[in-house]
């Protein structure tokens, strides 16, 4: 990564690789902030609790929501920084990137969060994380046995998201 001066400030990433193996790990959270899937696929360093962990990627989803409603050209209202809004409302930003990881973001319009953090040349990923919502649809939400706003824990769900995330990333 190289800022102003040229000078580098640390090694960038190797290039994706042809195995799919570029997905590092899933967030699926409720409009609640109850974190309902916690997939890792290529997570070598664990530093926080699980715990800590979803909360701290809900918080900075919350901040950056607010931050980019709160920064809207177009719009004249822009409501308080750190309000919630509902899903759909204002400016959305859809991902960034640092120089270790891409992290891609989608909400429905129910709530449900899904997040994706991948290698940090990944592409464009809103089309993907729109696939995976539909998958959440068929496999969880149909479930009879589910019971909204828990955990999922449906091995079809799992077995078919892992199929495809390798597939993609």
């Amino acid at each position: 990564m190289q800022f102003f001066g040229g000078s580098e400030i640390s090694p960038s990433p190797p290039a994706p690789t042809v195995s799919g193996n570029n997905a590092h790990m899933m967030y699926v959270f409720n409009r609640n902030g109850v974190c309902l899937l916690y997939r890792e696929w290529n997570r070598p360093l664990h530093t926080l609790s699980a715990q800590q962990d979803h909360k701290l990627m809900f918080g900075l989803l919350f901040s950056l929501k607010s931050l980019t409603a709160k920064m809207d050209p177009t719009s004249a209202e822009k409501g308080n920084l750190g309000v919630p809004q509902l899903p759909g409302q204002g400016c959305s930003f859809h991902s960034f990137r640092t120089n270790t990881y891409k992290l891609s973001f989608m909400e429905s319009p129910s709530g449900i969060k899904i997040i994706l953090v991948t290698h940090p040349r990944t592409g464009d990923l809103r089309e993907s994380l729109k696939y995976i919502y539909n998958l959440y649809v068929e496999y969880v939400v149909k479930n009879p046995l589910y019971n909204p706003g828990t955990p999922i824990r449906c091995e079809l769900f799992n077995t078919t998201l892992d199929q495809y995330v390798r597939s993609i990333a």
